[in-house]
């Protein structure tokens, strides 16, 4: 056979071509290194992060009218044309968004009048106005006069006095839900008022004057079932609550402060992240602490590392993933050929293993017996580890040559027994507890954003099998076949998985299959050849991948989107890991990658890729996708959802990917 010397020379331009991107992109991400070991980049979300920023520091009468002014500088940059905010890049404009940032800037002294205000208005008196926002929209109203506490739920302090064996508990809510809950008992029983300035009331937000709206809780549409039953008891507790003797009150209360603040971190946040940060500072204050009490000085001072300036500008982060961004990095650098004893991942891996979490936390309540040894997301997370950041920190750890050989060992060693340990009954895993199952919980009234509960996911599942296959395990260790099962049985009929944390099949299905390849399973399976034909066929013209975050509401959004970064490079990865990396759909991924990177070797990304919560209320996915007007309806806005761009997601996730695909041989871009 004869081989034509122009093949051999594109060919050899396109390996040149290849190297010279990966080279970039390393040089960029070993820049971004903090002299520290860590990776951390920005974890951007919407603009009700800052508006509630602002409406905090009225509420505690510390409000930094620079700060204030820089803040609000910012949600005006993020408005749209039509005056709208969104929960993510390109989403239709949101309701409770918009009006808690039409409610922010009316505290920071701008005029109704103002054309960005006017026309901010008028979308949100389109959809209905603020009678129907979401609970916590009304709740934050509620606190400064702009809402009657009559209209939001009253959920009782004592539920803090049940027992972990009762079958409604705070330890029945996932750790975020938990840790907001507690501190809402709190402010729902306190209800607190903050009055505002006359210029900053939103009567305007009104369609009818106040004094004729219905400030009533919503009644269920379905007179059956738990949201019906938490409907009647809400009314019943509201009959309670003119009761003049309560028992137990005082003592709920005693303890509910008690427990948020042993939960306050040492950079002064709760969790890491913001709703139970600011609901707790508020609870808090609701009590009687002052502004200058340590636990709300050091909660204040706080926000201060999550916080973005940029310009005239500030923008906050909703929570911070530098142990995330450690682990991922170090990955993609030891796939794209980066030695592992080189000094930028020992300095890494050290800063890690000195990160690991020894004390226990709220997971013990489900996990009993079992020895800690996870890692969290944030800097300062010590209750609650994260299974996920766990597991790609382990894969990234064993992977490193370290000098001290020992210490890595038992670092690796007590995370592996700590997963194990958390593993639910049904073979998966979840973020941060175990058996976190009670879907009844998403039926509360206030449950109407966001997640309750912490169930176990395919991808969180999948990245612990890849673990245990990058340690030498197989299908015969029973952790692994068990969560086998579970993968495979959640496999949908066309091919993907479901995307938990990551947007969305096209992550899902960029999970499992590289785990599927870390046990040494063949690629030739029914399943798997189901996967690799629906990414190829969700594969753009341009050669890239990419899926909207409104996939988790609208089936016909599933892998479909325009291309990006982070998510072509999950496709890649998907594709590599399935034997596909000589195969035309990879090359054309490749490519895309390596015609679409910046000068400074990464790439431009302002899609949201990230999931926080995709707003069931029960933390999975729907077996049915509700239409409009029934319960548990979302427009592609998700306006329960929370969806998150991760800045580092746009270098990292590419490098690893080219990595994979260069190391699996030609043909390469």
């Amino acid at each position: 056979m004869t081989i034509d010397i122009r093949d051999r020379d594109e060919t050899a331009s396109r390996v040149t071509s290849l190297d010279a991107t990966i080279e970039r992109t390393q040089t960029h991400l070993l820049g971004l290194q903090y002299p520290e070991g860590y990776w951390w980049g920005e974890l951007e979300s919407n603009a009700t992060i800052e508006a509630e920023y602002i409406m905090l520091m009225h509420f505690l009468g510390v409000a930094d009218w620079d700060r204030v002014q820089r803040l609000a500088r910012h949600i005006l940059k993020s408005q749209r044309p039509d005056g709208t905010w969104g929960q993510f890049y390109g989403a239709p404009g949101d309701l409770s968004t918009s009006a808690e940032c039409y409610f922010a800037l009316k505290l920071a002294g701008y005029s109704a009048d103002m054309p960005e205000m006017r026309r901010a208005r008028s979308f949100i008196l389109s959809k209905g106005g603020i009678p129907q926002t979401r609970v916590f929209t009304k709740i934050w109203l509620a606190l400064f006069g702009q809402w009657e506490w009559r209209g939001v739920p009253v959920p009782p302090p004592e539920l803090i006095m049940l027992p972990k064996w009762f079958p409604l508990n705070i330890y029945d809510f996932a750790s975020w839900a938990r840790a907001t809950v507690v501190p809402m008992l709190i402010l729902l029983n306190r209800k607190p008022v903050r009055p505002v300035p006359g210029s900053a009331a939103v009567d305007d937000l009104y369609p009818l004057p106040r004094a004729k709206t219905d400030f009533s809780v919503r009644k269920p549409a379905r007179p059956l079932g738990w949201a019906s039953f938490f409907y009647t008891a809400d009314s019943a507790l509201r009959l309670i609550e003119k009761l003049p003797w309560k028992p137990a009150r005082a003592q709920s209360l005693r303890k509910a402060e008690q427990w948020v603040l042993e939960h306050q971190e040492a950079d002064g946040s709760w969790g890491g992240i913001q709703p139970p940060w600011v609901y707790s500072l508020m609870a808090l204050s609701s009590l009687g602490y002052p502004s200058d009490h340590p636990v709300i000085a050091r909660g204040m001072k706080g926000f201060e590392s999550f916080a973005v300036e940029e310009g005239d500008t500030m923008r906050l982060q909703a929570c911070i993933s530098p142990l995330w961004d450690t682990g991922l990095a170090m990955v993609a650098l030891l796939d794209s050929g980066l030695a592992p004893d080189d000094p930028a991942l020992v300095k890494a891996a050290d800063w890690l293993i000195d990160k690991q979490i020894q004390s226990g936390g709220d997971w013990q309540v489900r996990a009993p017996g079992v020895a800690p040894g996870g890692w969290s997301f944030e800097f300062h997370n010590r209750r609650y580890p994260d299974l996920d950041d766990t597991t790609e920190i382990v894969m990234a750890l064993e992977r490193v040559a370290m000098k001290d050989n020992t210490r890595k060992r038992e670092a690796v060693d007590r995370a592996v027994h700590w997963t194990l340990g958390m593993q639910s009954r049904n073979g998966g895993w979840g973020a941060f507890d175990k058996d976190n199952t009670k879907r009844f919980i998403a039926r509360i009234p206030f449950a109407d954003f966001g997640e309750t509960i912490d169930p176990p996911s395919v991808d969180v599942t999948a990245h612990v099998i890849e673990m245990m296959g990058i340690l030498g395990h197989d299908v015969s260790h029973p952790a692994v076949s068990k969560a086998m099962k579970y993968v495979m049985a959640d496999q949908e009929s066309d091919g993907p998985w479901f995307g938990r944390w990551g947007v969305n099949y096209i992550y899902g299905t960029a999970a499992v299959l590289p785990a599927l390849a870390a046990l040494g399973l063949p690629m030739g399976t029914p399943q798997v050849r189901r996967a690799v034909d629906w990414l190829e066929g969700c594969q753009n013209p341009d050669g890239g991948w990419g899926e909207s975050c409104a996939s988790y509401v609208d089936p016909a959004f599933r892998g479909k989107g325009p291309s990006t970064a982070s998510q072509t490079a999950w496709a890649l990865i998907a594709l590599v890991a399935a034997g596909e990396a000589r195969g035309e759909a990879a090359r054309r991924g490749a490519e895309y990658l390596a015609r679409t990177q910046t000068a400074d070797g990464s790439w431009d990304e302002p899609y949201f890729t990230g999931a926080g919560f995709p707003g069931y209320g029960i933390g999975q996915r729907l077996d049915h996708y509700p239409a409009p007007g029934e319960p548990g309806y979302q427009g592609v806005e998700l306006p329960s959802g929370f969806m998150i761009n991760y800045h580092l997601y746009r270098s990292y996730w590419p490098l690893m990917a080219l990595g994979r695909y260069r190391r699996a041989g030609p043909p390469v871009v």
